[in-house]
């Protein structure tokens, strides 16, 4: 049997990344975490975090904390007299979770939500090594020992400010204009605007571009024709109706699938908030 305090001290370490950290969060000394950590390794006869910064678990260390986050899931679903919130940690897109997400998870009782943000298109990365519960993904299959549901597309349009446009694409989005224009993406996964270049002018194109890890930073920056970048429709509508910003190419979106995947085995437990997400999504996103 594990001593299940011993491996809330290895979640706590592997996910704040250091002892003290852990300590706070667990309102324990670093030092009792440093024995906690120490007496579970000792119980399983093999090294559990790698000492470092960040401190980070091993393989083994993953697959205990991934028994341990679908244990407490599971015992937060029974029906006890006095139940505690159970810690969910999900991934997320920056855009949906700007957008649409957040009502879904107010509308869910019982859980406490650590949410990783990540690209739709790697999001999946997350779930596949156990680090979440679960994940919204532009990927339908599901995989291995998981369930997925649809959710709905979340349509981006590619969109700047009328000064930016008349400033640095007089003459519309050309090819050579798109090669000097700067503009915006969220990290090095994001191929959203590369994916719209490529469906618009019939091939990618390198092109100058701020980093801005921040979906209102991206509508912001946009307003402000700091740059062009692939918005939510969902937020951009309101300044398309203002005229305080314009589509490069009228009716041109880029239309993104998502779907919600989840361990099986923690599906029961999940299931209130896999229901809170399709009914919001079907709020918000567009759907058959």
């Amino acid at each position: 049997m594990l001593d299940y305090p011993n491996l809330a001290a290895l979640a706590a370490v592997h996910r704040r990344g250091a002892f003290d950290l852990a300590a706070a969060q667990l309102g324990i000394t670093p030092s009792a975490v440093s024995q906690r950590v120490k007496a579970l390794e000792d119980r399983i006869g093999s090294l559990l975090i790698r000492r470092g910064q960040p401190c980070t678990a091993t393989e083994t260390g993953l697959r205990l904390i991934r028994h341990f986050d679908e244990v407490m899931l599971l015992e937060a679903a029974l029906p006890l007299p006095d139940p505690q919130p159970a810690a969910l940690r999900i991934a997320v897109n920056a855009d949906s979770l700007a957008t649409w997400v957040i009502p879904a998870l107010a509308a869910v009782e019982g859980m406490l939500f650590d949410i990783v943000i990540d690209d739709q298109d790697v999001s999946q990365d997350w779930l596949r090594t156990g680090e979440v519960a679960g994940a919204i993904t532009s990927h339908p299959g599901p995989l291995q020992g998981c369930d997925t549901l649809p959710l709905g597309i979340l349509r981006y349009i590619a969109a700047a400010s009328p000064g930016y446009i008349a400033r640095h694409l007089p003459d519309g989005p050309t090819r050579p204009a798109m090669t000097r224009a700067p503009g915006m993406t969220f990290s090095d996964k994001d191929r959203l605007q590369s994916l719209w270049l490529r469906q618009n002018l019939g091939s990618e194109i390198a092109f100058p571009t701020h980093r801005i890890a921040s979906s209102q930073g991206f509508v912001d920056g946009a307003l402000e024709g700091l740059g062009w970048g692939m918005l939510p429709l969902l937020q951009a509508a309101p300044h398309l109706a203002t005229g305080r910003l314009r589509e490069l190419i009228p009716d041109t979106p880029l239309d993104t699938p998502l779907h919600w995947q989840f361990a099986r085995r923690t599906a029961p437990a999940l299931a209130p908030l896999s229901r809170a997400l399709q009914q919001a999504a079907r709020q918000a996103l567009i759907t058959a």
